[in-house]
């Protein structure tokens, strides 16, 4: 999704021409005429990623609107702006919080280094947060990416669940993200800070799985040359998560069961138990009932585990955080590989939200990494998906096209002669009492005339329109004609 600017300034001109410059580089652009506006933007809804700030304005300055924003605790880097650099004035932007400071005139090429510098800064600092929360083990449910009717009702349950040491199952299909889920549950307990152990059960050896678990004492068996604690003891005080618990032996499973009914476990080769204080929380990409009725999984120990039960949604039923999570994939992998990728096309953003994902999360996770490692426009373009667009890469030295320039090169003569010719048929302007209809209203009209007319061809109809890609796809969203765009492409 494309990042958003908010431009503070009471000079329309300025914020124009501020316009112009950040909507070819395929940010979408927001005004504000006044500090005070801005300061309602930011604080009671609508927010943006990076603002732009005048100092100087009638009413309340740039200084004192930059103040009452961080008062509110509002952290969305700022730049300011004005006619006067003086070191005084900067200084002063600074300690107020300011993240950039520009001089007027700016020329477009600083003012978009400014502004992307802003955004990487604020992606450092996010996955800098995040990186210190999950060694922790604090990770929260406000950690959580997503804010579909699903995942909502997952963060509820869990939540709920945090608050005691309740067993936990949570069940779902591969790669849907149940640890994330089970360190957001170790986190929002008051076990959060202690140890989070995690186990995969399916890759376990057979013959090593009891010492794993509950350790052993040295010489217990050859090549015991040392104490092991083992993972229960490992995760005392705190969670230990067994993933796919429905791969473990069924021999294994009774002493786990003993394990989790006495609060203690035996290490191969002691002499007496060890008592153990672990919260568990368990997973498994399998039906457990169905394992049960099958012989293959213990009825005592699965009521032990599913006291309280967590469904994690697959991606197909939770389309509408596709977005969220590109954007948060994006942030991480732009600071991991310091690469500089801004966001997706809307072509490539509708194209991954109509896209099925058998893997789920995990699978959009390594398709956004391969495709920002190998990136080298600002935005992810359909054929930085091969496997999903069916399209490949372009020949090695063409230069990247970027949705938001507005001299890409339009759809071929061939298809543009097949194109039928724009018919004379007027927009509606007045409604059915003879009142004008709304700007937004007309043009809707418009831009859906322009999509049926040219066939879907996004680069002529912008081309046509006198606007940018980026905004004519912005618009698209906006008035809801993304439905019409796939019936005529």
């Amino acid at each position: 999704m494309a990042k958003t600017v908010l431009v503070v300034d009471d000079d329309p001109t300025q914020r124009r021409l501020a316009q112009a410059v950040l909507e070819r580089e395929g940010y979408a652009v927001v005004h504000a005429e006044s500090g005070g506006e801005a300061i309602d933007r930011l604080t009671r809804g609508g927010g943006a990623d990076v603002v732009l700030l005048d100092m100087v304005m009638p009413g309340m300055s740039g200084m004192e609107a930059l103040a009452e924003i961080r008062t509110a605790g509002v952290t969305t880097p700022v730049i300011v702006l004005t006619a006067s650099g003086g070191v005084d004035a900067v200084v002063k932007a600074m300690q107020a919080g300011a993240q950039d400071f520009f001089v007027k005139p700016v020329s477009a090429e600083r003012l978009l280094v400014g502004v992307s510098n802003a955004l990487q800064l604020t992606r450092l600092t996010a996955e800098v947060g995040r990186l210190k929360k999950h060694v922790s083990g604090r990770t929260s449910f406000d950690d959580l990416v997503g804010q579909s009717p699903p995942m909502r009702m997952v963060k509820s349950l869990g939540a709920r669940a945090a608050k005691s040491s309740i067993p936990v199952l949570i069940t779902g299909e591969s790669g849907v993200g149940k640890e994330v889920i089970a360190r957001a549950l170790h986190g929002a307990s008051d076990r959060s800070g202690k140890p989070f152990v995690a186990v995969n059960c399916g890759a376990l050896p057979s013959n090593l799985i009891e010492s794993i678990l509950f350790g052993h004492e040295k010489g217990a068996f050859t090549g015991a040359h040392d104490k092991h604690l083992g993972k229960f003891q490992e995760a005392n005080g705190g969670t230990l998560f067994l993933d796919e618990i429905g791969e473990l032996p069924l021999d294994m499973q009774v002493k786990l069961l003993r394990a989790l009914q006495e609060g203690e476990v035996d290490p191969v080769g002691a002499k007496r138990s060890v008592k153990v204080d672990v919260r568990i929380v368990s997973a498994t990409n399998r039906d457990p009932a169905q394992q049960v009725r099958a012989g293959a999984f213990r009825e005592d120990l699965f009521y032990r585990l599913n006291v309280f039960p967590i469904e994690a949604p697959s991606l197909r039923e939770r389309r509408e955080d596709i977005p969220a999570l590109i954007d948060h994939f994006i942030a991480r992998f732009n600071v991991e590989e310091g690469k500089r990728v801004a966001g997706c096309s809307g072509e490539t953003l509708a194209l991954l939200c109509a896209f099925d994902w058998p893997g789920n999360v995990r699978q959009l996770e390594n398709a956004v990494y391969r495709a920002i490692v190998l990136a080298d426009a600002p935005f992810l373009q359909p054929h930085d998906f091969p496997a999903i667009s069916g399209l490949s890469s372009p020949p090695m030295g063409e230069v990247a096209r970027r949705d938001s320039d507005e001299t890409e090169r339009a759809p071929t003569a061939g298809s543009l002669l097949d194109l039928p010719p724009l018919p004379d048929t007027p927009i509606r302007i007045l409604d059915e009492r003879g009142h004008l209809r709304t700007l937004e209203e007309i043009e809707r009209d418009l831009i859906q005339h322009a999509i049926e007319v040219y066939a879907g061809h996004m680069s002529e109809i912008a081309r046509r329109l006198g606007i940018g890609r980026s905004t004519l796809y912005r618009k698209v969203r906006e008035q809801g004609l993304e439905g019409i765009l796939k019936e005529v492409g």
